[in-house]
């Protein structure tokens, strides 16, 4: 016999919806406008490229109850909304961590680290990349299963975390006693030499009958640092596949030989063995979204598939935008870039950074951007047969201990600290007649809002944001980035 409840009246099953915040929605349906609290304002924090301010708080805007006449108006709406991010920062190399962990004194160590991770005390960088054994950037080439020339080990029974247990799982240990839900991805600039066709880590290419084995040494290594307190959340196959002439570790992997690795390989191991470690295919430049959508286009392979990483050493950012236009059930993630010699303008880089990097990778769907090495040293290392003038994020004098905070820190800064994984990139464009500004929006899970907002011209720029119920103006310095933060 039904149950008398079966009978209630339509009427009084809708009531009973609303009244447990069960909803139809349908495209009339707009969310109750938000009213601004008594005493509420915004925050702003503001980097100039001539450095008389650095991440300087300014002053607290307070909202006005009308766009002033003939001003461009900046119209952010919360209701569309765009990409989930999952954080902002750089790689920590074997020379980043070899700098942190040997070259400052404990007390120093932890008041960078503090600075760097922690949120509210500094700038709370929240993803972190990791190279899965040696890149140009580590004190020796090397990975987590290396043999004498001729010999074999199908079954791992040699593979070991030893070399990253001098400097970078301390320090990584350090910074999650700081920072416990930080995003970390793994990356291989080469396999053992023995899986490869031509017996060395410089180039070549890997294996076919090593396919197998390389699919588990993934799964041991995120096994091992896993038994050391470290969650490795996602993997890239191999760092730029399509460059392979190099004198540090490298190796040729094309996107057809990455697909059918992926295919029958790597994504069944992890499936097999309850590996939740995502996987993120390509891992180098703009200029060949081919690559990537390659792997995508193919059913048996995407179903292993998270997303896609680019770099910026070629190409232009609008190639993330294509591929998310193919494929926009797959997440895209930014994994390398990084300033040097070659370009010494603090003005410049910063306003390169955030039109390419930050604003210009958010605004093609990016969950995160990351920049290469967190430190190098005033010699641009310890180098590794690589890059011979790349620049940290800060560098870190060897000789003396000084830290010195360089452009990156900043460009990464006015993201990290205000835009918090689980932030949701928000509908916000300005018009043309605001002039040359770049902008982007978010809302983080707290419901704050965050707008980010470059000058990119040498003259200073207004205008209105209107969010809602609330409308405030803005100048922006020439030249300048500021974040802007309210409820």
């Amino acid at each position: 016999m039904k149950s008398e409840r079966s009978k209630l009246p339509v009427i009084l099953i809708l009531v009973i919806l609303l009244s447990t915040g069960v909803t139809a929605c349908t495209k009339k349906d707009k969310p109750k406008p938000e009213e601004p609290g008594p005493g509420n304002s915004v925050k702003s924090w503001v980097t100039t490229g001539d450095r008389a301010q650095l991440l300087a708080a300014g002053r607290e805007i307070s909202f006005i109850s009308s766009v002033p006449a003939g001003q461009a108006v900046l119209r952010i709406d919360t209701a569309i909304t765009y990409q989930e991010v999952e954080g902002y920062g750089a790689a920590l190399t074997g020379s980043s961590a070899w700098l942190i962990n040997r070259k400052l004194t404990p007390q120093t160590r932890q008041a960078l680290l503090n600075e760097l991770f922690d949120p509210e005390a500094g700038i709370g960088i929240s993803y972190l990349r990791l190279t899965m054994g040696a890149s140009d950037f580590s004190l020796s080439d090397f990975t987590y299963n290396d043999l004498p020339a001729g010999q074999t080990d199908f079954g791992l029974n040699n593979f070991s975390l030893s070399q990253d247990r001098d400097d970078v799982i301390p320090v990584m240990k350090e910074i999650l006693q700081i920072s416990p839900d930080l995003s970390i991805l793994g990356s291989p600039w080469s396999p053992p030499a023995w899986m490869k066709t031509n017996g060395k880590l410089a180039g070549g290419k890997l294996k076919t009958d090593c396919y197998p084995v390389y699919a588990e040494y993934f799964v041991r290594y995120i096994r091992a640092m896993a038994e050391e307190g470290i969650t490795i959340d996602a993997v890239t196959i191999q760092n730029e596949p399509l460059h392979f002439t190099a004198n540090y570790p490298c190796m040729q992997m094309q996107a057809g030989e990455q697909l059918q690795f992926i295919k029958n390989n790597l994504g069944p191991v992890f499936a097999a063995e309850g590996i939740s470690t995502r996987i993120i295919t390509y891992d180098h430049n703009w200029d060949r979204p081919d690559y990537p959508i390659t792997i995508l286009d193919d059913p048996d392979a995407r179903q292993y598939v998270a997303g896609s990483a680019f770099h910026a050493y070629a190409g232009d950012v609008s190639a993330m935008g294509t591929v998310h236009q193919a494929h926009p059930d797959k997440a895209l993630y930014f994994t390398e870039i990084s300033g040097g010699a070659w370009a010494t303008d603090f003005a410049g880089n910063l306003m390169w950074n955030m039109r390419n990097i930050f604003i210009g990778t958010a605004r093609n769907w990016s969950k995160n951007a990351l920049l290469w090495n967190l430190a190098l040293d005033e010699n641009y290392g310890p180098q590794n047969n690589g890059c011979n003038n790349c620049r940290g994020v800060i560098t870190i004098n060897s000789v003396t201990g000084e830290i010195t905070r360089n452009e990156e820190y900043y460009a990464i800064a006015h993201f990290s600290k205000f835009v918090r994984p689980g932030a949701r990139r928000i509908s916000g464009n300005l018009p043309q007649s605001a002039g040359d500004a770049g902008v982007v929006a978010f809302q983080n899970a707290d419901g704050s809002k965050v707008l980010i907002a470059a000058n990119y011209s040498g003259d200073a720029v207004g205008f209105a944001v209107e969010q809602g119920p609330r409308i405030f103006t803005v100048n922006l310095p020439a030249t300048s980035v500021t974040s802007f933060v309210w409820k």
